[in-house]
């Protein structure tokens, strides 16, 4: 800034002197984005993974059974918040201020599909794939406890699209699910490969 002023009937201009402003030494602050890939998920720390397994289990069981975002969180022990500061590209408000889930989402989900060498991780970016695959698990659980095939039938030559755009053949044929079955492979506590 200029400043004027007059000193024995001449004008002269005297200069502000400009001010030294500290420049920030201060690094970003690292934030949790919300993983899109496999890899992205895998290379955050286990705790960063278990909240996000429930922020989709949170999501899925609002859509599943139509309950609000308060009660779900509270059946997976998380908070609504961390919900939606993860979550809330899959959710609605309403004009009550209230959240539902929409009738699908793109949140990563990192599910266990059945292989011949066993249990394979498989992330979809897709919550009607996850649904499906869900379905899946159904028969085949019911195959293996009953003998049942006709809803695993249902699944012969389908096949679920990952994250990276890649097709992947269900498994169904019966030899390949008992060899598993008979070797301990399955859990069915949860299809989310990496919820304990």
């Amino acid at each position: 800034m200029t400043r004027y002023g007059i000193s024995g009937g001449r004008q002269y201009m005297k200069r502000k002197k400009p001010q030294n402003r500290r420049t920030s030494k201060r690094k970003p602050k690292a934030r949790n984005h919300a993983p899109r890939t496999l890899r992205q998920y895998l290379a955050k720390p286990q705790q960063f993974q278990e909240m996000w397994n429930s922020v989709v289990h949170v999501i899925s069981k609002m859509r599943s059974d139509r309950t609000s975002l308060t009660k779900a969180s509270q059946e997976f022990n998380l908070d609504p918040g961390i919900v939606l500061k993860f979550g809330r590209p899959a959710l609605r408000k309403q004009g009550n201020g209230r959240y539902t889930a929409r009738p699908s989402d793109r949140l990563l989900r990192i599910l266990a599909l059945p292989a011949r060498e066993g249990i394979r991780e498989f992330a979809t970016r897709d919550s009607r794939q996850a649904s499906l695959i869900g379905e899946y698990w159904n028969a085949v659980h019911r195959y293996l406890e009953t003998g049942e095939r006709s809803a695993l039938r249902r699944f012969d030559g389908k096949r679920v699209k990952d994250a990276s755009g890649k097709k992947i053949l269900l498994l169904t044929e019966p030899d390949e699910l008992d060899r598993l079955g008979s070797a301990g492979v399955f859990s069915f506590e949860t299809i989310y490969a990496r919820t304990a």
